[in-house]
C-alpha cells in the first residue's frame, strides 16, 4: 500500500529580509532558483534548534548535492535580543561548525517578530521551509521534522521534472514471521 506524503498548495517564496550573512555572499530565493532550498529558521538559544533543527540541516547538507539542494539558515530572533547579537551568532556558528549560509532576519519592531518570519507566517523556531526549483514554497513545518519524512519530501522535489517517480510507503511488501512460527 503506497501512502502519499501530504503536500500544501504551492505559493511564491517571499523575499528574505536579511541584515547580515555568514558563510556566504547575500542570497535570495531568486538567486537559488533551479535548486531545492531547505530554509531552516532558528535561534541560537532555542533548545529544539540546537538539539534537532541545526543538526538536521547539517545532515541534509551532507546528504544531498549542493548543486541540487541549497541549505540556508535564518537566525530569526523574537526573544532575548540582547543575548543573540550577530557577534554572538558568529561565535555560535564557529563553535557548532555550521558551514552553510546563515542570514540574520531583519527587525523593524523589536517587540514583534522579524520581517522574514512574518512573511513566511512562521509560528516559532525551529521551523523548516522547502522551496522548489521554481521558487515555490512547497512545505513548511514547525518543530521537529523526522529525517526520513524530510528526506522523502526533498527526494520528491528533486524527482519533479526528472522523469523519476518517488513513492513513499508505510510498509514494505516483505514476508513477516511470528515467534509462533507462522509466516505470511
Amino acid at each position: 500500500m503506497k501512502k502519499e506524503i501530504p503536500q500544501m498548495p504551492p505559493y511564491p517564496a517571499p523575499e528574505w529580509a536579511v541584515t547580515q550573512w555568514f558563510n556566504s555572499a547575500p542570497l535570495s530565493p531568486d538567486s537559488l532558483r533551479g535548486r531545492i532550498i531547505v530554509l531552516g529558521a532558528f535561534q541560537m538559544l532555542c533548545p529544539g534548534c540546537v538539539a534537532h533543527g541545526l543538526p538536521q540541516l547539517q545532515r541534509v547538507e551532507q546528504t544531498f548535492s549542493r548543486e541540487e539542494v541549497a541549505v540556508v539558515g535564518l537566525h530569526t530572533v523574537f526573544e532575548h535580543h540582547a543575548a543573540m547579537t550577530p557577534v554572538a551568532l558568529e561565535a555560535f556558528l564557529h563553535e557548532y561548525r555550521i558551514g552553510f549560509p546563515v542570514g540574520v532576519d531583519t527587525h523593524t519592531d523589536p517587540a514583534g517578530p522579524p520581517v522574514t518570519m512574518q512573511r513566511y507566517k512562521l509560528r516559532g523556531t525551529p521551523s523548516l521551509i522547502l522551496i522548489d526549483r521554481l521558487g515555490q514554497v512547497r512545505h513548511d513545518a514547525f518543530g521537529q521534522e523526522p529525517d526520513l519524512a524530510l528526506g522523502a519530501r526533498i527526494a520528491m522535489l528533486l524527482a519533479e521534472g526528472s522523469g523519476a517517480e518517488v513513492a513513499v510507503s508505510d510498509q514494505q511488501e516483505q514476508p513477516n514471521c511470528t515467534i509462533e512460527g507462522g509466516c505470511n
